[in-house]
Protein backbone atom coordinates (compact mmCIF):
# COMPACT_ATOMS: atom_id res chain seq x y z
CA UNK A 1 0.00 0.00 0.00
CA UNK A 2 1.28 3.28 -0.72
CA UNK A 3 0.26 4.77 2.57
CA UNK A 4 -2.70 7.21 3.86
CA UNK A 5 -1.82 10.31 1.19
CA UNK A 6 -2.98 9.35 -1.98
CA UNK A 7 -4.82 12.36 -3.44
CA UNK A 8 -2.94 15.32 -3.36
CA UNK A 9 -0.25 16.93 -4.93
CA UNK A 10 3.29 15.90 -2.94
CA UNK A 11 5.02 19.06 -2.09
CA UNK A 12 9.06 19.44 -3.32
CA UNK A 13 11.75 19.58 -0.46
CA UNK A 14 13.52 22.80 0.17
CA UNK A 15 17.77 22.49 0.33
CA UNK A 16 17.11 23.73 3.95
CA UNK A 17 14.39 20.90 4.49
CA UNK A 18 16.59 17.75 2.04
CA UNK A 19 19.49 19.42 5.28
CA UNK A 20 17.46 18.64 8.15
CA UNK A 21 15.96 15.24 6.91
CA UNK A 22 18.82 14.02 5.15
CA UNK A 23 18.94 10.56 8.26
CA UNK A 24 15.55 9.97 7.17
CA UNK A 25 16.53 10.72 2.91
CA UNK A 26 18.65 7.81 2.84
CA UNK A 27 16.34 4.73 3.98
CA UNK A 28 15.35 3.47 1.09
CA UNK A 29 12.10 2.65 3.19
CA UNK A 30 11.43 6.55 3.42
CA UNK A 31 13.64 8.64 0.63
CA UNK A 32 12.48 12.15 -0.94
CA UNK A 33 9.15 10.54 -1.81
CA UNK A 34 8.52 9.30 1.77
CA UNK A 35 9.52 12.21 2.79
CA UNK A 36 7.48 14.34 0.85
CA UNK A 37 4.02 12.12 2.04
CA UNK A 38 5.54 13.39 5.70
CA UNK A 39 5.62 16.96 4.24
CA UNK A 40 1.81 16.94 2.73
CA UNK A 41 0.06 14.49 5.70
CA UNK A 42 -2.17 16.37 8.20
CA UNK A 43 -1.96 14.48 11.85
CA UNK A 44 -4.34 15.32 14.48
CA UNK A 45 -2.82 14.79 17.79
CA UNK A 46 -5.81 14.17 20.52
CA UNK A 47 -4.35 15.29 24.04
CA UNK A 48 -0.71 16.82 24.94
CA UNK A 49 -0.18 15.02 27.78
CA UNK A 50 2.23 11.90 28.65
CA UNK A 51 1.07 10.12 24.93
CA UNK A 52 0.76 13.43 22.96
CA UNK A 53 4.24 14.85 24.44
CA UNK A 54 6.23 12.57 22.22
CA UNK A 55 3.96 11.87 19.98
CA UNK A 56 4.17 15.66 18.84
CA UNK A 57 8.01 16.17 19.50
CA UNK A 58 8.84 13.20 16.92
CA UNK A 59 6.33 13.62 14.49
CA UNK A 60 7.08 17.72 14.41
CA UNK A 61 10.82 16.26 14.33
CA UNK A 62 10.19 13.88 11.80
CA UNK A 63 9.05 17.20 9.04
CA UNK A 64 4.98 15.88 9.14
CA UNK A 65 3.44 19.12 7.72
CA UNK A 66 0.46 19.83 9.56
CA UNK A 67 -0.25 18.88 12.96
CA UNK A 68 -3.56 19.57 15.00
CA UNK A 69 -3.21 19.46 18.71
CA UNK A 70 -6.82 18.85 20.68
CA UNK A 71 -6.53 19.58 24.39
CA UNK A 72 -8.35 21.90 27.17
CA UNK A 73 -6.50 21.23 30.01
CA UNK A 74 -3.50 23.26 31.40
CA UNK A 75 -0.11 22.41 32.45
CA UNK A 76 0.63 21.67 36.07
CA UNK A 77 3.88 20.98 37.72
CA UNK A 78 2.96 17.06 38.07
CA UNK A 79 2.67 16.69 34.88
CA UNK A 80 6.25 17.40 34.01
CA UNK A 81 7.37 14.10 35.52
CA UNK A 82 6.66 12.58 32.15
CA UNK A 83 4.97 15.48 29.78
CA UNK A 84 8.43 16.55 28.35
CA UNK A 85 6.63 19.00 25.93
CA UNK A 86 6.40 21.32 28.71
CA UNK A 87 8.74 23.50 31.22
CA UNK A 88 8.60 24.97 34.39
CA UNK A 89 7.73 28.03 32.93
CA UNK A 90 5.27 26.68 31.00
CA UNK A 91 2.60 26.04 34.40
CA UNK A 92 -0.35 27.61 33.95
CA UNK A 93 -0.72 27.88 30.26
CA UNK A 94 -2.74 26.10 28.27
CA UNK A 95 -1.01 22.81 26.93
CA UNK A 96 -1.72 23.38 23.39
CA UNK A 97 0.11 26.76 23.47
CA UNK A 98 2.71 25.37 25.29
CA UNK A 99 3.27 22.29 23.40
CA UNK A 100 3.27 24.83 19.72
CA UNK A 101 5.83 27.27 20.77
CA UNK A 102 8.21 24.01 21.81
CA UNK A 103 7.18 22.47 18.49
CA UNK A 104 7.50 25.71 16.27
CA UNK A 105 11.30 25.62 18.24
CA UNK A 106 11.91 21.72 16.97
CA UNK A 107 11.09 22.58 13.28
CA UNK A 108 9.19 26.11 11.99
CA UNK A 109 8.57 23.96 8.61
CA UNK A 110 5.37 22.41 10.87
CA UNK A 111 2.08 24.04 10.82
CA UNK A 112 0.39 23.93 13.75
CA UNK A 113 -3.25 24.31 14.46
CA UNK A 114 -4.21 24.25 18.07
CA UNK A 115 -7.91 23.51 19.16
CA UNK A 116 -8.02 24.37 23.01
CA UNK A 117 -11.57 23.07 23.59
CA UNK A 118 -12.71 19.24 25.13
CA UNK A 119 -13.58 16.96 22.17
CA UNK A 120 -17.11 16.08 22.57
CA UNK A 121 -19.53 14.05 19.93
CA UNK A 122 -20.62 17.93 18.66
CA UNK A 123 -17.71 19.00 17.48
CA UNK A 124 -15.35 15.60 16.70
CA UNK A 125 -16.34 14.98 13.49
CA UNK A 126 -15.67 18.72 11.99
CA UNK A 127 -12.39 18.38 13.65
CA UNK A 128 -11.35 15.24 12.37
CA UNK A 129 -12.21 15.25 9.15
CA UNK A 130 -9.43 17.34 7.70
CA UNK A 131 -6.48 15.18 8.82
CA UNK A 132 -4.74 11.81 7.77
CA UNK A 133 -3.98 10.09 10.57
CA UNK A 134 -5.61 10.08 14.19
CA UNK A 135 -3.43 9.69 17.11
CA UNK A 136 -5.03 9.19 20.47
CA UNK A 137 -3.18 10.12 23.46
CA UNK A 138 -5.98 10.60 25.74
CA UNK A 139 -6.34 9.10 29.11
CA UNK A 140 -9.76 8.11 29.76
CA UNK A 141 -12.58 5.76 28.13
CA UNK A 142 -14.90 8.21 26.59
CA UNK A 143 -12.58 10.13 24.48
CA UNK A 144 -11.36 6.80 23.46
CA UNK A 145 -14.59 5.10 22.14
CA UNK A 146 -15.54 8.53 20.72
CA UNK A 147 -11.96 9.18 18.74
CA UNK A 148 -12.33 5.30 17.21
CA UNK A 149 -16.09 5.95 16.48
CA UNK A 150 -15.45 9.33 14.44
CA UNK A 151 -12.33 7.54 12.77
CA UNK A 152 -14.46 4.68 11.39
CA UNK A 153 -17.42 6.74 10.34
CA UNK A 154 -14.14 9.07 8.62
CA UNK A 155 -12.70 5.86 7.46
CA UNK A 156 -9.16 7.71 9.21
CA UNK A 157 -6.88 5.24 11.19
CA UNK A 158 -6.67 5.49 14.85
CA UNK A 159 -2.73 5.22 16.22
CA UNK A 160 -4.04 3.99 19.68
CA UNK A 161 -1.60 3.86 22.67
CA UNK A 162 -2.69 3.96 26.60
CA UNK A 163 -0.99 3.52 29.60
CA UNK A 164 -1.20 2.72 33.71
CA UNK A 165 1.74 2.03 35.82
CA UNK A 166 4.30 0.33 34.38
CA UNK A 167 2.20 -1.00 31.47
CA UNK A 168 1.67 -0.13 28.11
CA UNK A 169 -0.26 -0.73 24.87
CA UNK A 170 -0.08 0.52 21.20
CA UNK A 171 -2.24 -0.56 18.02
CA UNK A 172 -3.58 1.04 14.97
CA UNK A 173 -7.14 0.73 14.77
CA UNK A 174 -8.26 1.22 11.09
CA UNK A 175 -11.63 -0.62 9.89
CA UNK A 176 -10.96 -0.86 6.15
CA UNK A 177 -7.84 -2.48 6.62
CA UNK A 178 -8.71 -4.45 10.19
CA UNK A 179 -10.75 -4.37 13.62
CA UNK A 180 -11.05 -1.50 15.50
CA UNK A 181 -11.22 0.05 19.12
CA UNK A 182 -13.91 -1.63 19.36
CA UNK A 183 -13.50 -4.71 18.30
CA UNK A 184 -11.03 -5.48 21.15
CA UNK A 185 -12.60 -3.41 23.95
CA UNK A 186 -16.78 -4.30 23.00
CA UNK A 187 -17.83 -2.42 26.05
CA UNK A 188 -15.58 -0.07 28.93
CA UNK A 189 -15.16 -1.45 32.40
CA UNK A 190 -17.61 -0.26 35.31
CA UNK A 191 -16.94 3.29 36.11
CA UNK A 192 -14.11 3.93 38.83
CA UNK A 193 -12.69 -0.42 38.30
CA UNK A 194 -9.48 0.99 36.73
CA UNK A 195 -7.81 4.20 38.69
CA UNK A 196 -6.51 7.37 36.45
CA UNK A 197 -2.63 7.82 35.86
CA UNK A 198 -3.77 10.61 38.61
CA UNK A 199 -4.71 8.49 41.19
CA UNK A 200 -3.10 4.71 40.32
CA UNK A 201 0.60 6.99 39.19
CA UNK A 202 2.55 6.29 35.84
CA UNK A 203 6.69 6.09 35.80
CA UNK A 204 7.25 9.02 34.20
CA UNK A 205 9.28 6.98 31.22
CA UNK A 206 6.49 4.62 29.85
CA UNK A 207 4.48 7.09 28.04
CA UNK A 208 8.08 8.07 26.26
CA UNK A 209 8.16 4.51 25.01
CA UNK A 210 4.53 4.11 24.01
CA UNK A 211 4.34 7.78 22.66
CA UNK A 212 6.98 6.80 20.77
CA UNK A 213 5.75 3.78 19.40
CA UNK A 214 2.82 6.09 18.31
CA UNK A 215 4.93 8.58 16.32
CA UNK A 216 6.47 5.42 14.29
CA UNK A 217 3.26 4.17 13.69
CA UNK A 218 2.40 7.14 12.54
CA UNK A 219 4.87 7.80 10.16
CA UNK A 220 4.96 4.23 8.78
CA UNK A 221 1.20 5.03 7.51
CA UNK A 222 2.05 8.21 6.05
CA UNK A 223 5.29 6.93 3.78
CA UNK A 224 3.64 3.67 3.16
CA UNK A 225 4.53 0.90 5.55
CA UNK A 226 2.24 0.59 8.13
CA UNK A 227 -0.52 -1.52 6.91
CA UNK A 228 -1.11 -4.95 7.31
CA UNK A 229 -1.70 -6.01 3.86
CA UNK A 230 -0.89 -9.55 2.80
CA UNK A 231 2.05 -8.86 1.79
CA UNK A 232 3.56 -6.65 4.17
CA UNK A 233 3.34 -7.06 8.01
CA UNK A 234 5.22 -3.94 9.56
CA UNK A 235 2.68 -1.90 11.23
CA UNK A 236 0.42 -2.39 14.39
CA UNK A 237 -3.04 -3.08 12.32
CA UNK A 238 -4.88 -5.91 13.85
CA UNK A 239 -1.71 -6.49 16.69
CA UNK A 240 -2.06 -5.66 19.83
CA UNK A 241 1.36 -4.53 21.71
CA UNK A 242 1.97 -4.44 25.24
CA UNK A 243 4.68 -3.83 27.25
CA UNK A 244 5.70 -4.13 30.87
CA UNK A 245 8.44 -1.43 31.59
CA UNK A 246 9.37 -3.09 35.31
CA UNK A 247 10.15 -6.60 33.81
CA UNK A 248 11.16 -5.08 30.62
CA UNK A 249 9.13 -7.15 28.45
CA UNK A 250 7.21 -6.73 25.02
CA UNK A 251 4.22 -8.89 23.95
CA UNK A 252 1.80 -9.09 21.20
CA UNK A 253 -1.52 -10.17 20.42
CA UNK A 254 -3.50 -11.14 17.61
CA UNK A 255 -7.00 -9.03 16.89
CA UNK A 256 -9.69 -10.10 14.57
CA UNK A 257 -12.13 -8.09 13.31
CA UNK A 258 -15.48 -8.90 14.42
CA UNK A 259 -18.24 -9.39 12.29
CA UNK A 260 -20.42 -8.22 15.32
CA UNK A 261 -18.85 -5.10 15.65
CA UNK A 262 -21.48 -2.59 16.14
CA UNK A 263 -19.97 -0.04 14.34
CA UNK A 264 -17.33 -1.72 11.66
CA UNK A 265 -18.91 -5.27 11.47
CA UNK A 266 -21.15 -6.72 8.85
CA UNK A 267 -24.07 -4.89 10.03
CA UNK A 268 -23.23 -1.45 11.76
CA UNK A 269 -25.77 -0.04 14.27
CA UNK A 270 -23.81 2.49 14.80
CA UNK A 271 -23.75 5.27 12.31
CA UNK A 272 -23.44 8.53 14.16
CA UNK A 273 -21.52 9.79 17.12
CA UNK A 274 -23.11 9.11 20.98
CA UNK A 275 -23.39 9.86 24.10
CA UNK A 276 -20.03 8.55 25.07
CA UNK A 277 -20.68 9.23 28.56
CA UNK A 278 -23.41 7.58 29.04
CA UNK A 279 -22.18 5.03 27.45
CA UNK A 280 -19.44 4.45 29.71
CA UNK A 281 -21.87 4.70 32.43
CA UNK A 282 -20.68 7.93 33.65
CA UNK A 283 -24.34 9.76 33.87
CA UNK A 284 -25.66 6.46 36.18
CA UNK A 285 -27.95 7.77 38.22
CA UNK A 286 -26.97 7.64 41.78
CA UNK A 287 -27.60 8.82 44.95
CA UNK A 288 -25.65 12.19 45.61
CA UNK A 289 -22.58 12.11 47.92
CA UNK A 290 -22.39 14.65 50.49
CA UNK A 291 -19.32 16.92 50.35
CA UNK A 292 -17.25 18.47 53.31
CA UNK A 293 -15.48 21.52 52.67
CA UNK A 294 -11.66 21.76 54.08
CA UNK A 295 -12.52 24.84 55.86
CA UNK A 296 -15.42 23.14 57.56
CA UNK A 297 -13.01 19.63 58.17
CA UNK A 298 -10.66 21.70 60.23
CA UNK A 299 -12.61 23.65 61.78
CA UNK A 300 -14.70 20.75 63.31
CA UNK A 301 -11.33 19.05 64.54
CA UNK A 302 -10.24 22.66 66.21
CA UNK A 303 -13.35 22.01 67.86
CA UNK A 304 -13.12 18.90 69.28
CA UNK A 305 -16.58 17.19 67.11
CA UNK A 306 -16.60 13.14 67.22
CA UNK A 307 -15.63 12.07 63.69
CA UNK A 308 -14.35 9.01 62.10
CA UNK A 309 -11.49 10.03 59.91
CA UNK A 310 -10.91 7.22 57.49
CA UNK A 311 -8.10 7.61 55.03
CA UNK A 312 -8.76 4.55 51.58
CA UNK A 313 -5.05 5.53 50.23
CA UNK A 314 -3.00 2.64 50.06
CA UNK A 315 0.19 2.31 52.46
CA UNK A 316 2.71 3.74 49.70
CA UNK A 317 0.42 6.83 49.31
CA UNK A 318 -0.18 7.42 52.93
CA UNK A 319 4.19 6.89 52.97
CA UNK A 320 3.75 10.71 51.21
CA UNK A 321 2.00 12.14 53.70
CA UNK A 322 -0.44 11.30 55.88
CA UNK A 323 -3.79 12.73 57.34
CA UNK A 324 -3.92 13.44 61.21
CA UNK A 325 -5.76 11.08 63.40
CA UNK A 326 -6.82 9.33 60.07
CA UNK A 327 -8.16 5.27 60.21
CA UNK A 328 -6.47 3.52 57.42
CA UNK A 329 -9.04 1.48 55.65
CA UNK A 330 -8.39 0.59 51.92
CA UNK A 331 -11.15 0.54 49.45
CA UNK A 332 -11.57 -3.04 48.76
CA UNK A 333 -11.47 -3.57 52.43
CA UNK A 334 -14.68 -1.26 53.24
CA UNK A 335 -17.90 -3.53 52.96
CA UNK A 336 -16.09 -6.14 55.22
CA UNK A 337 -14.97 -3.99 57.57
CA UNK A 338 -18.57 -1.95 58.16
CA UNK A 339 -18.77 -3.63 61.89
CA UNK A 340 -15.68 -1.56 62.74
CA UNK A 341 -17.95 2.38 62.22
CA UNK A 342 -19.91 4.30 64.40
CA UNK A 343 -22.97 5.02 62.77
CA UNK A 344 -23.93 7.56 65.24
CA UNK A 345 -20.50 9.58 64.49
CA UNK A 346 -19.83 11.24 61.14
CA UNK A 347 -17.38 9.35 59.19
CA UNK A 348 -15.20 11.69 56.83
CA UNK A 349 -13.33 9.61 53.83
CA UNK A 350 -10.17 10.75 52.30
CA UNK A 351 -8.33 9.49 49.40
CA UNK A 352 -5.86 11.88 46.90
CA UNK A 353 -8.43 14.09 44.85
CA UNK A 354 -11.89 12.94 46.62
CA UNK A 355 -12.99 10.24 43.45
CA UNK A 356 -12.23 7.43 45.12
CA UNK A 357 -13.73 7.91 48.19
CA UNK A 358 -17.12 8.74 46.54
CA UNK A 359 -16.80 4.32 45.86
CA UNK A 360 -16.40 3.53 49.25
CA UNK A 361 -19.40 5.91 50.84
CA UNK A 362 -21.70 3.79 47.92
CA UNK A 363 -19.67 0.57 48.68
CA UNK A 364 -20.79 1.36 52.54
CA UNK A 365 -24.00 2.29 51.66
CA UNK A 366 -24.94 -1.14 49.61
CA UNK A 367 -23.48 -3.19 52.42
CA UNK A 368 -26.46 -1.42 54.29
CA UNK A 369 -24.26 1.28 56.34
CA UNK A 370 -27.25 3.76 57.81
CA UNK A 371 -24.65 6.36 59.41
CA UNK A 372 -23.74 9.61 57.70
CA UNK A 373 -21.28 9.28 55.12
CA UNK A 374 -18.88 12.77 53.74
CA UNK A 375 -16.05 12.99 51.34
CA UNK A 376 -13.72 15.70 51.89
CA UNK A 377 -13.53 17.42 48.74
CA UNK A 378 -10.56 17.21 46.57
CA UNK A 379 -9.12 14.97 49.21
CA UNK A 380 -5.40 15.51 50.66
CA UNK A 381 -4.77 18.02 48.14
CA UNK A 382 -7.75 19.71 48.88
CA UNK A 383 -6.85 19.82 52.32
CA UNK A 384 -3.32 20.62 51.62
CA UNK A 385 -4.39 23.70 49.28
CA UNK A 386 -6.93 25.19 51.14
CA UNK A 387 -5.80 24.16 55.27
CA UNK A 388 -2.19 23.54 55.23
CA UNK A 389 0.30 24.62 52.81
CA UNK A 390 2.70 21.98 54.47
CA UNK A 391 1.05 19.12 53.18
CA UNK A 392 2.45 18.58 50.01
CA UNK A 393 0.32 18.08 46.80
CA UNK A 394 1.09 15.01 44.52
Amino acid sequence: MEGVIQDRELPELTNDEISRYSRHLLLPELGIEGQRRLKAARVLVVGTGGLGAPLLLYLAAAGVGILGIVDFDFVEASNLQRQVIHGTRDIGRPKVASAQDRIKSINPYCKVIPYNTMLTSENALEILKDYDVVADGTDNYQTRYLVNDACVLLGIPNVYGSIFQFEGQASVFYAKQGPCYRCLYPEPPPPGLVPSCAEGGVIGVLPGMVGTIQANEVIKLIAGSGTNSPNQSAGLVGRLLLFDAWKMKFRELRIDKDPGCPICGDNPVIRELIDYEQFCGLKKEETPVEIIEPEELKARLDAGDPLQIIDIREPHERAIVKFPQAKPIPLGQMARRMDEFNPQVDAVFICKIGQRSVFAIRALREAGYTGRLLNLRDGVNGWAQKVDSSFPVY
